[in-house]
Order: C-alpha cells, then sequence, then structure tokens
C-alpha cells in the first residue's frame, strides 16, 4: 500500500469523524448532562458500533446487505424506526409542561446521561442501526485497499486508523463540553439542545426509510 493512499485514508477518516453529526451530538448532550464520564461513554458505543460494521464490511455481510434488498431494506427500515421513535420521544419531553423540569429531572425515554450503561447504548444504538455507516465502509475501504492476498490486513490496518482518529477527536470535544457545561446545563439551552439532537435523529430517521428500494 503506498504511502499516498495511507495518507489519503488518514484525510478521509478526518474529515467523516469532524464532521458534525449525530454523534457530535450525542456526545455533547451525554457530557453535558452527566460529565466527561457519560461523554467517554458514549465515544466507546460509538466506536463499538463502528467496530460492529467495519468487521462486517471487511467479512462481506454489507455486501450481501446491499445485493439483498430485502435484507438491507428490513435493516434500514428497522434503524429508521428507532431513530424516529428516540427523536420523537425525545422531542415530546422539551414540549408543554416538561420545559420546566430540571437537569436531574431529564427525560429517561431517549437514552441519556442517567449512567455509563445508558450512554454507552445510546452511542451503540445510534450506529448499528444506520446501514449507511456499513456503506461508508464498504464504498471506501475497497478504494484504499491493495490487491493482493495481504488485502485483509491492510482492511484492519484502515479500520483501526479510522477509530483511532475517533478516539482522537471525541475526547477534544468531550473535554470543551466538559469545560462549558455550566453554560450547557441552562434550561434554555439544554432544552434546545435537546431539540436539535431529536430533529436530527427524526431527520436521519426519515432519510433511511425514504432511501428504502
Amino acid at each position: 500500500m503506498s504511502s499516498a493512499a495511507l495518507f489519503g485514508w488518514v484525510m478521509v477518516a478526518l474529515v467523516g469523524v469532524m464532521t458534525p453529526g449525530i454523534d457530535t451530538l450525542l456526545v455533547l448532550r451525554h457530557t453535558a448532562l452527566g460529565g466527561r464520564r457519560d461523554g467517554f461513554m458514549v465515544l466507546v458505543g460509538i466506536g463499538l458500533g463502528c467496530l460492529v460494521w467495519a468487521s462486517a464490511s471487511l467479512i462481506g455481510l454489507t455486501a450481501l446487505l446491499a445485493a439483498s434488498t430485502v435484507a438491507y431494506n428490513a435493516v434500514r427500515v428497522a434503524g429508521a424506526a428507532y431513530l424516529v421513535w428516540l427523536g420523537i420521544s425525545a422531542l415530546r419531553k422539551t414540549l408543554g409542561h416538561n420545559n420546566s423540569c430540571s437537569v436531574d429531572d431529564a427525560d429517561t425515554t431517549m437514552p441519556t446521561s442517567r449512567g455509563g450503561f445508558a450512554a454507552l447504548r445510546a452511542g451503540v444504538l445510534t450506529n448499528l442501526p444506520n446501514p449507511k455507516v456499513g456503506v461508508f465502509y464498504i464504498s471506501l475501504l475497497p478504494q484504499f485497499l491493495p490487491v493482493g492476498p495481504g488485502s485483509a490486513g491492510w482492511g484492519v490496518l484502515l479500520v483501526a486508523i479510522h477509530l483511532a482518529v475517533t478516539f482522537a477527536w471525541y475526547p477534544t470535544l468531550i473535554w470543551w463540553a466538559a469545560t462549558a457545561r455550566t453554560w450547557l446545563q441552562r434550561q434554555q439551552v439544554r432544552r434546545w439542545l435537546d431539540r436539535i439532537t431529536a430533529t436530527v435523529l427524526i431527520g436521519l430517521g426519515i432519510k433511511l426509510a425514504a432511501e428504502v428500494r
């Protein structure tokens, strides 16, 4: 594998990880509510979800999903329904009389910072129902993998680099969120952070469902 290809993959990983998305919002939300510990637990969950899809990609499972319309659509619809349900449940908690709730009364329908396990679950379950995480790997890895018997080993290295970039970037975000935690815990700020997170979840779910073929 050439150094140019390796550098290109690092750049792709950096752009993919640093581009704000639902993972970024989850890390910010859980860190704001539960501190650095919950933020890191979400990060571990995100890493585990990516690792599952990356492993599936390397052994050809996502290739099977891409080839099988029924299997692909089943995963997509299940993931879309789960994400929309999480988003609607979280959004409902920020409306009406629930606006006056305190930080300690934050919603428990969407996995929140009520302990490390809930934060870990939020990270895992946001990535696992989304087949596009797998499509990311299966569509990009072949472009950087050399042809030959050692391609599997290089694939493992590329996945490891992507995960390393993930675990290098998000701790910086967690540190910032923990530093600004007092501001993020203000009722109005927290309410809008919850609403943005919920809206992104609903939008992602609808987008997944709309792409069912």
